[in-house]
């Protein structure tokens, strides 16, 4: 919670602007309904173990928790509920493309490193409960399947440079999931990992190019940057293709190792909506770089004669991210026994390839499959972004209801606004009103008027005459003789 907390004032860090502020209490409020969940498992697991400590946890689980028992599945639902808030996946996910309201360093932290990576963790540490309830594992790789797709179908037509990177670090989460779902632990952390190298180096590329343009974040109103912004282009180029799955970049080891683990557990249909969404994630990640660095200039002349590389201050990180995102995949090879997931077996001794594996020249086969899909989402976006821009908007026209809905994401929020706000907000001010107004200011105005009233009527004694107040205290004298009198 304290990274929750650093995140919240981070993301409201121009707390003059109210879409950053919004932005910083909704992160707030949607972490929250999944931290509420975390903590009710918490207090089970400390009535059930008498511990929160995970070695004492762990030791007593198979005793106390039977296999695929309810007890297992709520507790660990109640546990991954806690995550979804976290690392941001259906249906607590919608906090995190407004996170970007926060300077371009912070989205790069929240997004690569710090909070949405909790979650992650969180399942992948708890290992041995998980692998006690079969049902949830079956949920959190459907939920990250899932939300991988449906977060790369919104990036592809949006067009704010950061709001395209923070729905593929949605889409990048959901394959984590995907692959912890289906007992892949070290598979799912080894993409974590890989992961945190190119998005870091995707937002403060975005933040260099943000930089040069003076605050403009709609790649519509960029264009051949690459001239003028080389170290920055390069950089951008080299995380979009670790994101986008391209061998022999960092992106391609990791998820591959996710697909190939799903397909050996027998997802079938797991492994479609993975493929789809690495074709998905090379043809927005690639629309979003000929958009922003190849082609035409869309810049004015004011900008255009300001525009200039960051300092080395700036460039330096991006040269050292870009290394990183080109090389770390190769601590995971080979797929199944690299450096990474052999530091990793004495963390998941449970986890070791649950669900079977494919045969190595099959598994092979597979990524050729993936990488090739993704190879033609970058075709796609070179035809349609580079060669022939025009040809995309007639796309838009000719499939209005579909651009419409990926462009207003779903109508999720307004859905959440709908079903769930202003049904609280309304209940609220009914209670207001009602409770709060009548009964408890009602009460609190009535004791002040009984009071004032009172002293009013007590006031009338004051005459400021002696002689009254004389014969005041001569009645009262006799008053309480006669009462000790006649009670005697």
């Amino acid at each position: 919670e304290g990274v929750g907390l650093c995140s919240y004032l981070l993301i409201g860090f121009w707390f003059d602007r109210p879409a950053a502020a919004s932005a910083g209490t909704k992160a707030f409020l949607v972490n929250r309904i999944g931290d509420g969940a975390m903590v009710v498992g918490m207090i089970w697991m400390i009535l059930l173990f008498g511990s929160l400590d995970f070695q004492t946890v762990f030791a007593e689980a198979p005793t106390l928790l039977a296999y695929g028992s309810i007890t297992a599945l709520l507790l660990t639902l109640l546990l991954f509920v806690g995550a979804t808030g976290k690392s941001a996946q259906l249906p607590l996910y919608v906090w995190l493309p407004d996170a970007m309201e926060g300077p371009t360093p912070v989205s790069a932290l929240i997004h690569a490193a710090t909070m949405v990576t909790a979650g992650v963790y969180l399942v992948a540490r708890s290992a041995p409960l998980f692998q006690l309830a079969p049902v949830t594992l079956e949920i959190v790789a459907w939920v990250g399947g899932l939300t991988a797709l449906y977060a790369a179908s919104i990036a592809l037509v949006q067009t704010d440079i950061k709001r395209i990177i923070a729905y593929s670090t949605i889409s990048q989460l959901g394959y984590m999931f995907l692959g912890l779902g289906v007992g892949a632990y070290a598979a799912g952390i080894f993409h974590l990992m890989t992961h945190a190298f190119f998005k870091a180096l995707l937002f403060l590329s975005a933040g260099s190019v943000i930089h040069a343009l003076a605050g403009e974040q709609d790649i519509r109103k960029m264009g051949g940057l690459r001239k003028s912004l080389r170290v920055t282009a390069t950089s951008f180029l080299v995380g979009a293709l670790a994101n986008a799955g391209i061998v022999p970049f960092a992106g391609f080891w990791s998820k591959d190792e996710i697909l190939a683990a799903v397909y050996g557990s027998g997802h079938r249909l797991l492994w479609v909506i993975g493929a789809m969404t690495a074709a998905g994630t090379a043809l927005y990640m690639f629309r979003l770089y000929f958009l922003a660095f190849e082609g035409k200039s869309r810049l004015d002349a004011h900008t255009l004669s300001h525009l200039h590389e960051a300092p080395w201050s700036m460039r330096l990180p991006l040269v050292l991210l870009a290394l990183g995102s080109a090389t770390v995949g190769f601590v995971g090879v080979p797929p199944g026994s690299g450096l990474l997931q052999r530091f990793l077996d004495s963390v998941f001794p449970v986890a070791a390839h649950e669900g079977g594996s494919a045969p190595p020249l099959f598994e092979i086969l597979l990524a050729i499959v993936v990488l090739v899909m993704a190879v033609g989402g970058i075709a796609i976006a070179f035809r349609y972004c580079l060669l022939n821009p025009e040809r995309s908007e007639a796309l838009a026209r000719q499939y209005p209801t579909l651009y419409r809905t990926l462009l207003h994401k779903y109508w999720v929020d307004e859905l959440y606004d709908k079903v769930v706000i202003h049904p609280i907000v309304t209940s609220a001010r009914a209670v207001s009103e009602s409770f709060d107004t009548r009964i408890v200011d009602g009460s609190v105005n009535g004791i002040a008027m009984l009071t004032t009233r009172a002293g009013s009527l007590l006031r009338r004694l004051h005459t400021g005459h002696v002689s009254a107040y004389i014969l005041s205290i001569l009645i009262g004298a006799v008053a309480l003789l006669g009462y000790l009198a006649f009670s005697g």
